[in-house]
């Protein structure tokens, strides 16, 4: 099985941390972000995963080579492809078109997920779903009394179903599907500007193929600094415990669980946690933080804060309640 990530977007939301680091490759309890999307897709599946497909921006040679070493650690192949213009996601995946052969998941980049069922190959599809309250923003779809989906609806105005499609999918053919993408752009078959998935899934399902979903237990955004920060709380509330990532330091601190402790981190007079993620080579001296993703090779004094992310190579000596501090930033009151 392949996995095709189309990750090229620029993270407008979350900046300042992704002008130095494409947001998928932002940590999330010690992980990048698609680094644990691909390893819960590989859970969910009993087949060996033998490539994932990576679409990206112009993210620069060293982010390639991480990505490589990504897929390398579930055993299968990684390519890179890009992505010059946003046209829309059928366009995205299609600039994969090489890669898109036998059964595949996509899955976008912003998104992690808990799910408890296991993924049945012998459907045509599975759409991954998440029941919500407010489905008014998100493509949704219906089903009949077997369970197959009937109809794609995109931001409906008026409720047609709390089933939102969260940007992960499953298809028997990666051919049939490179060709229905492709048919859209041949065509120039758009919605509000763009090329858009959910048409080429409507074409295959008018062609008989027969879609169900696979309904996640729980949906996990990377949109903007404060669901990152959720993200991250979440993901380490599920572990339950503290994670140590290697040697570190603690001199008279504590850490309150769940946390994650990288590599060669210095904790000095200072409590931590609960939901904290610490990156490597980070020290913290004289604080209090909960809540809050700190990257590699930071250096905090006198910190009281929580709800924050702090990226890497920080100099911070001050105060603050609530921060979003990118990379490479000093900062002393």
């Amino acid at each position: 099985m392949k996995i095709i990530v189309p990750m090229a977007g620029r993270g407008s939301r979350l900046r300042p941390h992704t002008l130095t680091v494409p947001k998928p490759l932002l940590p999330v309890a010690g992980k990048p972000i698609v680094q644990r999307l691909v390893e819960d897709i590989a859970k969910v599946s009993d087949e060996n995963i033998d490539e994932i497909a990576f679409i990206i921006g112009d993210f620069g040679t060293e982010t390639e080579e991480q990505l490589k070493e990504i897929a390398k650690s579930l055993g299968a192949k990684g390519s890179v492809y890009h992505q010059d213009e946003a046209l829309g996601t059928a366009h995205a995946i299609l600039c994969a078109k090489d890669s898109l052969e036998g059964n595949v998941v996509v899955a976008f980049a912003d998104t992690l997920f808990r799910a408890d069922f296991k993924l049945d190959t012998e459907n045509d599809g599975i759409i991954w779903v998440n029941q919500i309250d407010n489905p008014s923003a998100f493509g949704v779809v219906k089903l009949d009394e077997e369970g197959t989906i009937t109809d794609f609806v995109e931001k409906p105005k008026e409720f047609v179903s709390d089933l939102a499609i969260i940007g992960i999918y499953y298809f028997k053919s990666g051919e049939k599907l490179r060709n229905e993408l492709q048919y859209l752009i041949d065509n120039d078959i758009r919605e509000n500007g763009e090329y858009q998935i959910t048409n080429a899934l409507e074409n295959m399902k008018q062609k008989g193929a027969k879609f169900k979903t696979g309904q996640v237990t729980a949906w996990m955004d990377c949109g903007n600094k404060n669901v990152t920060v959720e993200t991250n709380q979440r993901v380490l509330a599920f572990e339950g415990k503290n994670i140590i990532e290697g040697n570190y330091t603690n001199e008279n601190s504590v850490i309150i669980e769940p946390c994650f402790i990288g590599e060669n981190v210095v904790l000095k007079n200072t409590i931590i946690g609960p939901h904290v993620s610490v990156g490597n080579n980070t020290t913290i001296e004289n604080s209090v933080i909960e809540n809050s993703i700190i990257q590699n090779e930071t250096f905090i004094c006198n910190g009281n804060f929580k709800n924050s992310m702090i990226g890497n190579k920080v100099n911070f000596q001050g105060k603050a309640q609530d921060l979003s501090i990118g990379d490479y930033t000093e900062m002393k009151n």
